[in-house]
């Protein structure tokens, strides 16, 4: 089984990402899916990005505008909860998609 690489961004780089991917690791288990998650700046989403080693991006800040080569979807549901529901299932679709 694959496992998938998501990197987790939040303005600071720590304490938001470190909730989201963690929280990212335990439902994506529960539906099956295999992932590890770092965590970083928005600064440092594109070199990230860039150097291949991820499948996808999930971000609590504004990433900078650029072509990352990946998916990025926003994870503010994961602060707020509303929404949180509809963020895992597209977290899955996408990761799914990306094995076909």
């Amino acid at each position: 089984m694959k496992t998938f690489k998501i990197l987790s961004v939040c303005g600071s780089g720590t304490v938001t990402s470190s909730m989201v991917a963690q929280k990212l690791r335990e439902e994506m288990e529960d539906r099956g899916l295999r992932v590890s998650t770092n965590e970083g700046k928005p600064t440092e989403a594109l070199s990230f990005a860039q150097s291949g080693a991820y499948d996808l991006i999930t971000h609590t800040s504004p990433l900078p505008k650029a072509d990352y080569g990946i998916p990025t979807i926003s994870s503010v549901s994961c602060l707020t909860g509303m929404g949180e529901e509809e963020f895992f299932d597209k977290v899955e679709e996408t990761l799914k998609s990306l094995v076909k």
